[in-house]
């Protein structure tokens, strides 16, 4: 069987600097047959409307943001990992382009300066775009979620909801949720069952400024499907918090505690 990993919101520069490399470590040791990144891999916090009107927005930090997730994500994976390779746009990595598109029309449709596929240099470190509703498995399509309206607060029910909508088993991102969630139609004993799957974060969830209301209901994590000739089992891997997380009953990037359930060291093993 094939195996393919998938990676939402790494949200760069404010993704979990552990728990990513402990990721494209896993990567490369695993060597699955295909990695998706299916969106928000930058966050690009400047052109947003969080920033418009303040200091922020005049900061710039496009270029800088662009050129951190090279150097922290798709160079690193690219270095140990040389198989397909293929990422979707999300809200966030279409800010610079839509930016640009609204407050200089003239120049923002002709632009390719400000595209994700340029800023992020995909030709260059193996990458492909590939589009919403990618089918990569049979039975089963990746999108981020933002492509269609609707969100549920309750983990997995967004994806489920659009895998109904679409006619076919959905694994997004964009809820920063994880979890699987299915459904099923039929009568007679004949049924059919779709598959919502929202795969997580990888984002530092202390740099989310924005959360000053309290915790959301966020869980870190991502994507691993075992895809054969007619279809595909999907597996949530949660990541915990000191960054690791278990695949095939190994633990991958555990930090060593004390008896008392300290960190004993620093950094990643």
């Amino acid at each position: 069987m094939k195996r393919v990993v998938v990676i939402s919101d790494v949200q760069a520069p404010f993704e979990d600097r552990r728990a990513l490399k402990n990721v494209i470590r896993f990567i490369g040791e695993y060597q699955p047959d295909e990695v998706i990144q299916i969106g928000d891999l930058v966050d690009y916090p400047a052109p947003s409307r969080w920033s418009a009107g303040t200091r922020a927005e005049f900061e710039g930090g496009v270029l800088r943001d662009s050129q951190y997730a090279v150097d922290n994500f798709l160079a690193p994976l690219n270095e140990v990992f040389r198989g397909p390779k293929k990422i979707l746009k999300g809200n966030h990595d279409e800010r610079p382009e839509k930016y640009l598109a609204s407050r200089a029309p003239a120049l923002g449709h002709e632009d390719t300066a400000y595209r994700m596929e340029t800023l992020l240099q995909l030709d260059q470190h193996g990458w492909e775009l590939v589009q919403p509703y990618y089918n990569f498995a049979p039975g089963w399509v990746a999108i981020h979620g933002h492509e269609s309206p609707g969100l549920n607060q309750v983990a997995g029910r967004t994806a489920a909801s659009k895998a109904r909508k679409a006619g076919v088993s959905v694994v997004m991102g964009h809820t920063h949720r994880l979890a699987i969630s299915p459904e099923s139609a039929g009568y007679g004993g004949k049924l059919r069952t779709l598959y919502g799957f929202e795969v997580g974060h990888l984002m530092d969830v202390r740099k989310a400024g924005y959360l000053k209301g309290g915790p959301a209901n966020w869980q870190k994590g991502f994507g691993l499907f075992y895809v054969g000739k007619y279809n595909a089992t999907p597996h949530a891997v949660p990541v915990e918090d000191d960054g690791s997380f278990v695949v095939e009953g190994r633990r991958y990037g555990e930090i060593k505690r004390g008896p008392k359930g300290q960190f004993m060291q620093k950094g990643v093993r």
